[in-house]
């Protein structure tokens, strides 16, 4: 049945909020966080400032959206997709009465864990893996909230820099939020696990604003990437008549090609979804919408995603990583890793300091300088552990912009 208007906060009965029955859990942490004094901010507030404050959301300004290391100052990169999802996800909500500070900050923090050179440096990270002999893939989402968990520090209220600390239902939305959905009613799951457990594609979001994420993911990027490959000429007649032609299908009117935007889409999409929904079928999309926005993202990979316009980018890019990955593994020497590393500081500085300091922060390599630096986020690796020595540089690559990777790699080829 389809709702007669927008805005009649249809799913208010299930926003994360205290009457939730599922409210302790959602704001469990992983451990307590203080507080101060007189702080007005809800435990999503927290976490949407905690993330914003993060060095990892400042890095999405120069990660790869679809277009590499981009110098085009109106061309979206990863922090311009995040606030796009940010957007559209708080507009649903509202429309539909779910928490919107919780949708606000799983949108902020959905792509924390993303890897320089967009998904290509993503396949990159995962045949190094399989090369070293990793049991496990990587997926930017897992790693996401391998950031969110364990990598990324806040100094607390005595300067001593500690992990991020977020909220269950935060963490969740942010590993479950894959925009790759292949159905058309969606509702949040009910089971409470650990979700280091998680696999990919298999589990819906815990909440409500999880599963408002997840779809926004998707309305975010279909109009944007369409509007910057427009911009670098990928498309030629046929194409932009068959974009007409499906803009025309669904709208029920002639459109013309600036009509097929990243606004009118979003428009439309957005519309439709708060239009078709309700707690009795979950967040869906009329038929003819959720076709629609399948022939598009079809369109998209055809044309976009696909055009060997990216061919000689992509391989330079694999050389960056794999360098970067077998230049560090070169120096592995146990406890004297950093020894080793500091005969090359003259040669390579920013490799060889930045990963030392790597090394001190998250490894037991140098306790009592980790110690010196206030360091209290937890210990992930044992140097002497090889596995642990990888995953460190899989660590540190993973969450590189494109622009600090170029630099390291140009460092490492210069004389």
């Amino acid at each position: 049945m389809i709702n007669a208007e927008i805005g009649k906060n249809i799913f208010f009965e299930y926003r994360m909020d205290e009457k939730n029955p599922k409210w302790e859990q959602a704001i469990t942490r992983l451990s307590p966080l203080s507080h101060k004094p007189f702080d007005i901010r809800s435990p999503f507030d927290r976490d949407n400032t905690r993330i914003l404050h993060s060095s990892a959301y400042r890095r999405l300004k120069h990660k790869t959206q679809v277009f590499f290391a981009t110098n085009n100052d109106h061309v979206c990169t990863r922090i311009e997709h995040v606030n796009h999802v940010a957007s559209i996800s708080k507009t649903i909500s509202k429309a539909l009465g779910l928490n919107d500070s919780l949708v606000e900050a799983i949108a902020l923090g959905h792509d924390l864990g993303h890897s320089p050179f967009g998904h290509h440096g993503e396949r990159i990270i995962e045949k190094i893996m399989d090369r070293e002999g990793f049991q496990k893939k990587f997926w930017h989402e897992k790693n996401s909230l391998r950031f969110i968990d364990v990598i990324e520090t806040l100094p607390n209220y005595e300067g001593f820099k500690e992990n991020l600390n977020l909220t269950y239902a935060v963490r969740d939305g942010i590993v479950c939020h894959c925009g790759e959905v292949n159905e058309n009613n969606i509702k949040p799951r009910d089971d409470f696990f650990d979700l280091n457990l998680i696999i990919k594609g298999k589990h819906m979001p815990y909440t409500y604003e999880g599963c408002v994420v997840k779809i926004a993911d998707k309305i975010a990027y279909l109009g944007r990437d369409i509007e910057d490959a427009y911009t670098y000429r990928f498309f030629d007649k046929e194409d932009i008549l068959a974009l007409k032609q499906m803009g025309q299908d669904v709208m029920k009117k002639k459109v013309k090609f600036k009509d097929i935007n990243t606004s009118a889409l979003i428009h439309e999409f957005i519309t439709n979804l708060c239009l078709n929904s309700s707690p009795e079928n979950g967040l869906m999309f009329s038929d003819e919408h959720y076709n629609m926005m399948n022939k598009i993202k079809k369109f998209n990979y055809k044309k976009i995603y696909s055009n060997k316009r990216f061919e000689p980018f992509m391989k330079y890019a694999t050389l960056v990583i794999n360098t970067i990955y077998d230049f560090l593994m070169y120096h592995y020497d146990g406890y004297n890793t950093i020894k080793r590393l500091s005969k090359y500081t003259k040669f390579y500085p920013t490799s060889t300091l930045d990963f030392s300091d790597w090394l001190i922060k998250y490894s037991n390599i140098d306790e009592k300088t980790h110690k010196l630096r206030k360091y209290r986020n937890k210990i992930i690796y044992d140097i002497e552990n090889l596995m642990d020595f990888k995953q460190a540089i899989i660590d540190y690559i993973s969450g590189m912009s494109d622009n600090y990777a170029i630099k390291i790699h140009n460092e490492l080829i210069e004389f």
